[in-house]
């Protein structure tokens, strides 16, 4: 079978399923595991998202608004690479590309497009299930789910007898969004307390004030889409807002950028590694995460 995956958690889950020699092509946020980079990319973003987080909402506001693409689809290299099966996803009409994408690109060479959507911790298995079905490995999809079930309730054990301190987690800088989809299951299995966030539900701006009113005992910063050193540098923009300097967090020096993009705004294969990092982050629990995954904010200055 010849699959090209459009979608960075559907890739992790085929290499995860052991399909990995049957990845064919992949989108440009493909990143894991590293061997896929050198599999050709059939999608780029149709702007510079180097722009600062401010900028680059404007640009998706207006694209969204006036209908332009915010991804291009180069039909001609699917078309090349013959696939049987294009995974792509239809939760987020901004975080990957979509169904509505390829009509728009014309692109519909491939006789299976599966198309995940996964608001849940839940919905997530249910994407493993759905691409082991397709690439007919569900013995293999079943045995994925049950492993990584199996290392979240790891650590839902080690941690549970520790007081839960209050978390706030910001999925983007400008404006300020707070954690919402699989987030906040996350944080709960590491024994945390997520506030302004709520499970199943989209991530959702809102103001600057409401964090500095829910003034938690953590801050974590991860942007969607960003890599951990992205977020060092645009994470600064958020110490020249009011109240900063008065923040629980930042008196007690618990404020933490991470890696957004890889684990805490991925549904895929990764989710498992995010609550090992959350329990790392809020417990001190046993991983080998901090500096590679998260630092915390003192550790850049």
């Amino acid at each position: 079978m010849r699959v090209i995956s459009l979608l960075a958690s559907g890739t992790e889950i085929v290499c995860g399923l052991g399909a990995r020699e049957w990845l064919v092509g992949r989108s440009h946020e493909c990143d894991n595991p590293p061997s896929i980079k050198g599999l050709p990319a059939c999608t780029q973003p149709a702007f510079d998202i180097e722009m600062p987080s401010g900028e680059i909402d404007k640009e998706v506001r207006r694209r969204l608004k006036s209908g332009e693409p915010l991804y291009h689809v180069d039909t001609e290299l699917i078309d090349s690479l013959k696939p049987d099966l294009l995974i792509t996803q239809e939760h987020c009409h901004v975080c990957a590309v979509t169904p509505a994408d390829l009509e728009g690109a014309r692109c519909t060479v491939a006789p299976h497009v599966l198309a995940l959507s996964a608001g849940n911790v839940r919905g997530i298995f249910d994407g493993v299930g759905s691409i082991g079905r397709a690439l007919s490995r569900e013995r293999e999809a079943a045995t994925l789910v049950e492993t990584m079930k199996a290392r979240i309730d790891a650590v839902r054990a080690a941690v549970k007898d520790t007081q839960a301190p209050s978390v706030v987690a910001l999925e983007w800088i400008d404006p300020v969004f707070a954690m919402g989809n699989w987030g906040p299951e996350l944080v709960e299995a590491a024994n945390g307390r997520l506030l302004l966030g709520e499970k199943g539900e989209f991530s959702k701006a809102i103001e600057w004030q409401q964090v500095c009113d829910a003034d938690p005992d953590w801050l974590i910063i991860a942007p969607c889409g960003f890599d951990l050193e992205r977020t060092k540098r645009e994470a600064r923009a958020l110490e020249a807002l009011p109240g900063w300097a008065n923040l629980r967090a930042v008196r007690g020096g618990n404020v933490v950028l991470a890696d957004g993009n890889k684990y805490f705004n991925r549904s895929g294969t990764t989710i498992v590694e995010t609550v090992e990092i959350l329990a790392e982050i809020l417990h001190g629990f046993p991983a080998v995460y901090r500096g590679s995954a998260w630092v915390n904010v003192t550790e850049t200055n």
